[in-house]
């Protein structure tokens, strides 16, 4: 189902517009003709952003200056996708987790919903994660799994969700995004993704021996970063907010990525190229993440338009051009 840009939707503001989503996010509402605003922590323009979007320096953890921007604004919609990505990282850094995951989410949305009225609604969009869901014993999993994290990062996730849900019971047009890995070459090479390609392109040319990874059998549902974008416009549009599942349905290991990365440069006899080292384990790691995203297709009209193999192939062939240029 073709999305068409809905009556209202005059002005949006976007936290993390500098990362992957919100830079596809961004050119999204600029082709529909929405005034965009976004949230940066330095004047340092972050790429990828169209040139009409107006940036106002601040950090999200700062609550203050969070509640001036949008007071300034005055936005139609909010979406939040400003976080610390890596859940890695979370087990290294779980108070600044909590602060940029959680708090910082939390105050973000007390805001929105003490500034939203009758005379001016606004809509608001959460990026959640299924790492709140831990490790589950069912799979596929839906909205009405239940939530059991298992990391610092899926805990902050999950406590923002469940605020979405009693804005939404409030009144606010309020929904949650159960986001499943998504991927691009706007990834940043800390993720195991991007590290993954740039690294078998520089096997390729011949600027690196080896690729050194932690766990190979962990499974996710790896989809389209901009098919993931196109669920937040559209679940912002729909009359009624809701929760929603973003997710492809399909499963892949880390040894599946690396196998289709190699084969799209080229190479078929890969195992040799790869060297597992225990320090990158995590201490724990859900086993396997897989989506049913039912209720984003009837509801949303939202479909995936990009498999698995054509994910990781687009991003080697960006890695290759970047290595092969002057």
């Amino acid at each position: 189902m073709r999305l068409v840009p809905r009556a209202g939707f005059r002005r949006a503001f976007v936290t993390g517009i500098g990362g992957q989503n919100g830079s596809y996010l961004a050119e999204r509402l600029a082709e529909w003709g929405v005034e965009v605003h976004g949230l940066v922590r330095s004047q340092q323009r972050p790429t990828h952003l169209p040139a009409g979007v107006r940036l106002h320096v601040g950090d999200v953890s700062d609550h203050d200056r969070v509640r001036e921007v949008l007071r300034e604004v005055r936005p139609n919609a909010v979406a939040n996708l400003a976080a610390m990505s890596s859940v890695a990282a979370s087990w290294k850094e779980p108070e600044l987790c909590r602060a940029v995951n959680r708090d910082a989410a939390l105050a973000l949305l007390d805001a929105v919903e003490e500034l939203s009225d009758e005379r001016h609604p606004i809509r608001f969009v959460q990026a959640s994660s299924a790492e709140m869901f831990g490790t589950p014993e069912v799979s596929p999993q839906d909205e009405s799994t239940p939530i059991a994290p298992t990391s610092p990062y899926g805990e902050a996730k999950a406590d923002v969700h469940r605020a979405v849900g009693e804005a939404r019971a409030r009144g606010l047009h309020a929904s949650s995004l159960i986001l499943y890995n998504h991927e691009s070459p706007r990834r940043p090479r800390t993720f195991v993704t991007r590290k993954i390609t740039s690294t078998v392109a520089a096997i390729v040319k011949g600027r690196a021996d080896e690729l050194v990874l932690g766990n190979l059998d962990a499974r996710r549902d790896w989809g389209w970063a901009p098919d993931f974008v196109d669920a937040f416009l559209r679940a912002g549009s729909h009359d009624e907010p809701d929760d929603y599942v973003v997710a492809t349905g399909q499963a892949h290991s880390v040894r599946d990525f690396v196998g289709s990365a190699f084969a799209a440069a080229g190479i078929a006899d890969w195992e040799s190229y790869v060297r597992v080292d225990e320090s990158l384990l995590r201490p724990v790691d859900a086993v396997e993440l897989v989506g049913d995203a039912t209720r984003a297709r009837t509801k949303l009209g939202w479909q995936p338009t990009k498999r698995f193999d054509q994910i990781v192939a687009a991003m080697v062939r960006h890695d290759l051009k970047l290595l092969s240029r002057p």
